[in-house]
């Protein structure tokens, strides 16, 4: 068998340990693999090479992808999905392992639909994608985020100022969240939607939409009581509760801080 790899849409850290990963299996179990550059366009586009072990040797600690990536999406375009099928067929690809997020996987689950053999690995800093407890990239994005507030400190603590973090999350604030509480987060935290608004939940599910941003408060100092911090999109949606519903509430006292513009 062969199986043909593609890692689609933002690159996260991880994505080389998930290559590496699945090349030194595939072998070991007698298969061989390819390579599909810059994610489906490298499908539609037919740019499939052959990926030995050797390939992939030293790969294990570069952030990025050697594959490379894009956003393409075949489903976007006029018998896209066909097309893309035509050249993994044409290249002897009997089976695809596509690491992506939410628009990559969807892509990868019309392809399963029409029977082609194919594994999703999931992939999004944002952590949102169901049934999935973490997601390649997460960690180290909560990492990151934790890293930044502690470099906080000293300087709201110098200005006597409550600070906002924006970070990213798309329509979930898992980062938010577990990088305030992994920052050192200490009261205000909730669980639960702010504000209510008609729609449908991502992926067409049903549930009503929820808007609010999401808030960590965080502890600085004596002299300022909490800093904020917020993912960068406002929409939640209750489709799938066990990740859309997570914020936390920042909650700031004008008599305990200043709160002064910079």
């Amino acid at each position: 068998m062969r199986i043909g790899m593609l890692t689609g849409g933002g690159d996260a850290p991880g994505l080389n340990a998930a290559i590496r990963a699945v090349v030194r299996a595939a072998h070991e179990a007698g298969h061989r693999t390819s390579g599909i550059r810059n994610g489906w366009a490298g499908a539609l586009e037919g740019r499939i090479d052959e990926l030995l072990p050797r390939d992939v040797r030293g790969i294990l600690p570069l952030g990025g992808t050697v594959l490379g990536t894009s956003r393409t999406n075949p489903l976007k375009e006029a018998d896209g999905l066909q097309r893309a099928m035509g050249q993994l067929t044409s290249h002897g690809i009997d089976a695809v392992v596509a690491m992506g997020g939410d628009d990559t996987l969807s892509i990868a689950t019309a392809l399963h639909e029409t029977g082609y053999p194919v594994v999703g690995v999931p992939k999004t800093i944002d952590n949102d994608l169901s049934a999935t407890d973490f997601c390649i990239g997460f960690d180290t994005a909560v990492g990151i985020v934790a890293e930044a507030l502690d470099r906080l400190h000293t300087t709201a603590s110098a200005h006597h100022r409550v600070m906002v973090v924006e970070v990213m999350g798309r329509d979930v604030g898992w980062v938010a969240t577990m990088g305030g509480l992994a920052g050192g987060a200490i009261g205000g935290v909730g669980v639960g939607p702010i504000g209510r608004s008609g729609g449908r939940g991502r992926n067409g599910g049903d549930g009503p939409m929820y808007d609010g941003a999401y808030t960590v408060s965080y502890g600085l100092s004596q002299s300022v009581r909490r800093c904020a911090i917020h993912s960068s999109r406002q929409r939640v949606y209750a489709s799938d509760p066990a990740r859309s519903c997570w914020f936390a509430i920042c909650r700031l006292r004008a008599s305990s801080c200043s709160t002064r513009s910079s």
